[in-house]
């Protein structure tokens, strides 16, 4: 059996390390959301992290996300689509998300406006970009970009908030920041038409340090967190 992660302990440290970057790179801390990514792992180690101060979760796994939404209902929490949408699963996520940061199509934008409840505020969202071209991963090309925010921005029951991104892993800080600075200068560009876009999901456990310093205003942290990713 794995040990147990100290989550509140995770926490404050994960706290420290972005107030010190942010420092290192003039930026403000106040400027950045900690998104706990918690796909596989248990409503009780999310509620620990919640017992914490932790207040934005990010899942991958429909089914499983929308049992843990059952279980915790009772607690105010902002929860986060971060896996690929598939297009037989709008309606749940429509229905029961705050964010989706993986649109990558019209379409499935479209279906997400469609099956939004009435009762609820706009469902938040971001394209996910695929900086790097990868075959088999999702998100845009680059080019596709503008011509999405275009149409998305259209869609009154959807929020477009900016831009979400997975880079080519790689341990060279360079590197990683290279990729960055490739979706934050998109977002500028896109701001001259749509100055609403305020979102870079951007930054992971191994890049944090990359994403800081080149924009990122969510960091969509997992083991750091909660330890080693749980088998599905």
């Amino acid at each position: 059996m794995p040990e147990k992660p100290n989550i509140e302990l995770n926490i404050q440290q994960i706290r420290q390390k972005i107030a010190d970057y942010c420092h290192k790179y003039r930026r403000s801390a106040e400027d950045i959301q900690l998104l706990a990514v918690s796909k596989t792992k248990s409503a009780e180690l999310i509620t620990e992290a919640y017992s914490s101060g932790q207040r934005a979760f990010g899942e991958s796994y429909l089914q499983e996300a929308l049992e843990k939404m059952t279980r915790l209902q009772h607690l105010h929490i902002q929860w986060h689509f971060i896996g690929h949408v598939q297009s037989n699963k709008t309606r749940d996520i429509a229905s029961h998300f705050d964010w989706v940061h993986s649109v990558d199509r019209y379409k499935i934008a479209q279906r997400l406006h469609d099956q939004r409840p009435l009762h609820r505020l706009p469902l938040n969202i971001c394209l996910q970009v695929n900086i790097n071209r990868e075959g088999g991963k999702s998100g845009a090309d680059m080019e596709q970009i503008e011509t999405l925010v275009d149409q998305i921005s259209q869609l009154e029951r959807l929020n477009l908030r900016g831009l979400m991104a997975i880079p080519v892993k790689t341990s060279s800080l360079h590197q990683q920041r290279q990729n960055f600075r490739k979706i934050r200068l998109t977002l500028e560009q896109l701001q001259q038409k749509h100055p609403k876009l305020d979102t870079l999901s951007m930054g992971m456990s191994n890049d944090m340090e990359a994403a800081i310093a080149e924009g990122s205003t969510l960091l969509r942290l997992g083991t750091a967190i909660f330890g080693s990713r749980d088998k599905t």
